[in-house]
């Protein structure tokens, strides 16, 4: 799983203060609970993520997001497949 966020970090990059930027600790708690969830599809799982970081990351402008199943269960030698997704405010 891989996730890019986007945002103004101007303010931060001049206070030097955690309040003003994002708060990596929740996005990777929003990821983590995300992914705890059993889901058919890695497309549904992205989503939630992106759903999930949009609404309770508001300083978050773009987010886009990376799932991956190693070995699918797709009937031929694939190492893994990968959805990418993404969505900006």
């Amino acid at each position: 799983m891989n996730l890019e966020v986007s945002s103004n970090l101007s303010k931060a990059s001049k206070t030097d203060s955690l309040s003003d930027t994002i708060d990596y600790v929740q996005l990777q708690s929003i990821v983590r609970r995300e992914m705890a969830i059993r889901s058919k599809l890695l497309e549904h799982v992205a989503k939630r993520i992106i759903d999930s970081i949009m609404n309770e990351v508001k300083m978050v402008e773009k987010v886009k997001v990376s799932v991956s199943k190693k070995n699918p269960p797709i009937g031929g030698d694939v190492a893994e497949v990968r959805v990418r997704m993404k969505r900006k405010r």
